[in-house]
């Protein structure tokens, strides 16, 4: 990967703003709800949301879109400022605002207003598209796309091209290495026969030819994705990890903007769907884009985790909901049955799962000269893999102290023999009325085990091979 290419995003920004409060009466003069109003929160969504999603996975991010001199087009640069650099057409008119009004976590009405006539683009744009090391298009239909086609087509035959089309906008240009249309989209611009897996397999083989794209992922919901190739190539489905509950809201966003993350790395799109799905399935659980930890300030050099989810700001949307936090720890060097049998019994106590895991410095110092066997990436990328798994997060010290007063899990689960008084743990966790659990590891697993196994079975000498009989005279 080349640091010093940006992935550009292309598309539509809304403003999204979400009106929460609560509803115990009837309004007296119509049966409708009355909203008793706790939070009125607005952030950058389309295009917007998913620019700041990349730039959350660590990319530097270029945001191609049309702006006006409007009080909401002002609200997302303001918002958008320091997270991604903007490259802005004209907008004759204002930002489109979709706003939400909401109680108990549910929508009761949605209310659209804005909208304008996007300029010509600036030369700055080609310029942009030319530096890229792959682009997305948030195509919403609403005039950025169809403003820059030509340049994009251009761009398709050089780097990988995401489109993530919308039903208001036009097709997707030749040649896009991945369009990502939801199972509705799908069937509304294929009908056809009924929703099952083969029916999606059908529409995205169709549109990948139609498009003459190089695949279609059609996206699932919290069954995953379905990606096809033209051609009735055989395709191939991405299960979610596990049954994401929370607010879908951008979740779609999410995944295409980790797909184009993956592929501007140099991933094939079966890699980058896999790594998009189970992204996506942990921005609906850490509360979507509404998640509080989405919109905090910006890191800098992007975070430290897998697309698997902010720990901390799963931690806290599972919190708000009243469920229980799990977390567990260990170096987890190389995976074994033990571990997995140990992760699904701790997942099965909560509602989420956090796995801390010590750096490459920190299981040195514990493990001795050797070790690690696995580097951290790969450790917290394996992990993050299983479906008991919700988050993964690593902590640079010999005990996982600083992290659990940061996280404050609900329940500590230790793998082994120990007493759970006695572990260190135990005390951090009484302090906010947490408790520590645990589980025993099956006999006989454990990775020193296994990496002695290895280091015996390769210093073993190995029996002489007969010589060959002489050929025949």
């Amino acid at each position: 990967m080349n640091a010093a290419r940006p992935l550009v995003v292309v598309g539509d920004v809304l403003l999204d703003r979400d009106v929460q409060g609560s509803v115990d009466r009837l309004a007296p003069d119509a049966p409708v709800p009355v909203v008793d109003v706790t939070a009125d929160l607005s952030r950058p969504g389309g295009a917007g949301l998913a620019a700041v999603l990349a730039a959350r996975a660590g990319r530097d991010v270029v945001l191609v879109t049309a702006l006006g001199e409007d009080r909401a087009s002002e609200r997302v640069r303001e918002a958008l400022r320091g997270r991604v650099r903007l490259v802005e057409l004209p907008l004759d008119g204002s930002l489109p605002v979709k706003t939400r009004v909401m109680a108990a976590g549910r929508p009761l009405i949605r209310i659209d207003r804005g909208g304008g006539e996007v300029g010509p683009a600036p030369a700055a744009v080609r310029d942009t598209l030319r530096e890229a090391a792959a682009i997305l298009v948030a195509d919403y239909g609403r005039g950025v796309a169809d403003a820059v086609r030509a340049l994009l087509a251009e761009a398709a035959h050089r780097v990988p091209l995401v489109w993530d089309p919308h039903p208001r906008g036009g097709p997707p240009v030749p040649g896009a290495r991945l369009v990502t249309p939801s199972a509705a989209e799908a069937a509304a611009l294929c009908p056809g026969d009924g929703h099952s897996l083969g029916a999606h397999a059908r529409r995205g083989a169709d549109l990948a030819e139609r498009w003459n794209a190089v695949s279609v992922a059609v996206t699932l919901g919290d069954r995953g994705a379905l990606l096809t190739r033209p051609r009735s190539a055989a395709p191939m489905l991405v299960p979610a990890p596990y049954a994401a509950v929370g607010d879908p809201c951008g979740a779609g966003d999410c995944f295409a903007a980790l797909a184009a993350v993956a592929l501007a790395e140099g991933a094939l799109p079966e890699e980058a769907v896999q790594r998009a799905v189970a992204g996506a399935a942990a921005f609906v659980v850490a509360g979507g884009a509404c998640d509080p930890g989405l919109w905090r300030a910006h890191r800098e050099g992007g975070p430290a985790l897998p697309p698997t989810g902010d720990a901390f700001a799963l931690a806290e949307s599972v919190r708000a909901r009243g469920g229980t936090v799990v977390a567990t720890g260990g170096c987890f060097d190389l995976l074994h049955a033990g571990h997995v049998g140990l992760l699904d019994s701790a997942r099965r106590i909560g509602d989420c799962l956090i796995v801390c895991v010590n750096t490459d410095a920190s299981l040195r110092r514990l493990k001795g000269p050797g070790r690690p066997l696995t580097p951290l990436e790969d450790r917290m990328r394996v992990l993050a893999a299983l479906g008991s798994v919700d988050a993964v997060v690593a902590f640079e010290e010999d005990t996982p102290q600083t992290l659990l007063h940061a996280l404050r899990p609900d329940v500590w689960v230790k793998g082994g023999d120990y007493s759970a008084d006695a572990l260190p743990e135990a005390e951090a966790l009484r302090g906010w009325g947490g408790q520590t659990v645990v589980l025993p590891y099956l006999d006989g697993r454990s990775t020193t085990s296994l990496a002695d196994r290895a280091a015996r079975a390769a210093s073993s000498p190995k029996p002489a091979r007969k010589p060959a009989p002489d050929p025949a005279p």
